[in-house]
């Protein structure tokens, strides 16, 4: 079995509180958050939040969550699922649009097993494609070739996933 390993993602575990740090939640709403850039949130709903993905596989690489720091699916309210899959759908549309997508991952990790890197707070990753999207820097060279910065994804998407409610 070949094996591909990523170590720049520890800092990102490490960060979310994944890893057993004591880092608060990347997912976890505080106050001030809304006016910080640097939290790459894009959109902030009764129920639900979408933030990009800091370290993305792709540009646009979004990360959907409930505001409610819950790792199963089963724990969520009828409500929460309903806007959860609701802000999946809109994301999905949005990332289509805005970056005019050929394909796109959509997917969840539950459980540090299942390779989930933030384990006790569940998310959906939503993961724009292109043909050719993948090349020899990210298998040869372990680094990924993103011609956006993150800020200029968070201009982009903000406004597609609707304004950000406190």
């Amino acid at each position: 079995m070949d094996r591909i390993f990523s170590p720049w993602r520890m800092e990102y575990i490490r960060q979310a509180g994944g890893g057993g740090g004591s880092a608060p939640c990347v997912f976890c709403i505080r106050d001030g958050d809304l006016e910080d850039p640097g939290r790459l949130l894009i959109g902030l709903y009764t129920n639900t939040v979408a933030i990009l993905n800091r370290y993305p596989y792709n540009n646009g690489h979004v990360l959907v969550a409930p505001r409610r720091h819950v790792a199963n699916l089963w724990d969520l309210s009828n409500e929460e699922l309903r806007e959860l899959f609701s802000l999946v759908s809109l994301g999905t549309r949005a990332l289509a649009q805005e970056y005019r997508t050929e394909g796109m991952n959509v997917g969840m990790n539950l459980g540090k097993v299942a390779g989930a890197g933030i384990a006790d707070h569940l998310h959906v990753h939503l993961v724009p494609r292109w043909a050719g999207d993948t090349n020899f820097m990210t298998s040869i060279q372990e680094t990924r070739v993103l011609p956006e910065s993150l800020i200029e994804s968070r201009r982009r998407l903000s406004a597609a996933f609707g304004p950000l409610t406190p």
